[in-house]
C-alpha cells in the first residue's frame, strides 16, 4: 500500500515540476548555456552570441571536450595542454565567462559509451537549458564525434537510471548546431541568426588569447606562418583582418532580414547562426526571444 502511494505521488509531482520549469523558461528566467567544442578555441566561434547571452544575465560556460594536446607543430603534448588551458581561460575572461578544457586526447576522440556518459555528466552538472555544439559533419574527426556525443547525450540527460549518481535534468535542453559550410550529407540551415556587429571586436579579442593556435599552429598548417606579424599589436590587427570573414553575415541575409527587419537586416555585417537539431526543446517563433532575448 505504501509503495503504491509513493508511486502515485511521483506520478503527480513530476508533471507539476515540468510545468513549473516550462513556466519559468516562458517568463524570462535566466537560463544556463553550455557551448561545447572539440578543441580550445572551437567554442569561440559563437563568442559574440555568448557575450550577448552573458549580458542578458544568462550563465554561460564554454567547454573544450579535448585538451588540444596535438594541435601544434613543435610544442610537446604535456606543455601544450597547460598552454591551451590557460589560453582558453583567458579567452573566457574577455567576455566574463567560465571556459574549461577536459582531458580527452586531441585527435583520439571516439563516440564511446564512456565518453557519452562524460557528456551526459557535463550537461547535467551545468544544468543546461541551451547546448550549442558542432554538427557531426566535418573534416576533423574530433569535431564530428563531439557533435555525435552531444546528440547521443540528448534525451538521455533526462533519464534518471542513466548515470544515476548525477541528478537528471527534468527538462530536455535546446540543442543548437553551430554554423558550418559543409554540404554532405546536408547543408547547415539557419533557424536563427544573431547580429554581432557591436561585439565582433570582443570575439576577435577572444581568438587573440589562443596565441599557440592563431599565430603558430593554424598558420603553420595552412602554410601561412611567414605572414604572421611579429608584434602583439600587429598580430591582433592581422587577426581581425583574417578572422572576421568567419562571421560574415551575407550567407544568412534572408534570416537577418526576417528577424531584424529589412533596413537593419540588410546593414548587418557580422552574425552568428544556429540551427535547431531537433533533439531537445524545439526553437519556435513563440520562444525565440526567450532563448535569444537580445533579438530586436
Amino acid at each position: 500500500m505504501k509503495k503504491n502511494v509513493i508511486i502515485l505521488i511521483i506520478v503527480m509531482i513530476i508533471p507539476a515540476l515540468a510545468a513549473t520549469l516550462h513556466a519559468q523558461v516562458a517568463h524570462g528566467a535566466k537560463l544556463n548555456v553550455i557551448i561545447i567544442g572539440a578543441h580550445p578555441d572551437d567554442p569561440d566561434k559563437v563568442g559574440g552570441t555568448a557575450l550577448k547571452w552573458k549580458q542578458a544575465g544568462f550563465e554561460v560556460t564554454m567547454v573544450s571536450f579535448t585538451s588540444g594536446d596535438a594541435g601544434h607543430q613543435s610544442i610537446k603534448a604535456d606543455e601544450l595542454v597547460r598552454i591551451r588551458r590557460e589560453e582558453a581561460r583567458k579567452a573566457g575572461e574577455v567576455i566574463g565567462i567560465k571556459y574549461i578544457t577536459l582531458d580527452n586526447h586531441d585527435g583520439q576522440l571516439m563516440p564511446s559509451f564512456e565518453n557519452r556518459l562524460q557528456m551526459i555528466r557535463l550537461i547535467r552538472e551545468y544544468k543546461a537549458d541551451i547546448v550549442v555544439f558542432p554538427r557531426p559533419y566535418d573534416y576533423h574527426p574530433d569535431h564530428r564525434y563531439t557533435g555525435t556525443l552531444v546528440l547521443d547525450a540528448a534525451y538521455m540527460v533526462t533519464v534518471p537510471t542513466i548515470l544515476p549518481e548525477v541528478p537528471f535534468l527534468e527538462r530536455n535542453p535546446m540543442f543548437l548546431f553551430m554554423s558550418d559550410g559543409f554540404i554532405h550529407p546536408e547543408p547547415f540551415t539557419a533557424d536563427v541568426a544573431v547580429d554581432i556587429d557591436d561585439v565582433i571586436e570582443k570575439k576577435i579579442d577572444m581568438y587573440h588569447q589562443h596565441k599557440s593556435q592563431m599565430y603558430e599552429w593554424l598558420p603553420f598548417n595552412r602554410g601561412d606562418l611567414s605572414k604572421v606579424p611579429a608584434s602583439d599589436k600587429d598580430r591582433r590587427a592581422w587577426l581581425g583582418e583574417t578572422r572576421k570573414g568567419g562571421s560574415n553575415a551575407t550567407p544568412y541575409r534572408s534570416k537577418l532580414v526576417e528577424l531584424y527587419g529589412a533596413q537593419k537586416g540588410a546593414a548587418i555585417k557580422y552574425c552568428e547562426a544556429f540551427q535547431d537539431s531537433g533533439y531537445g526543446t524545439r526553437l519556435t517563433n513563440d520562444n525565440m526571444k526567450t532563448y535569444f532575448p537580445f533579438l530586436k
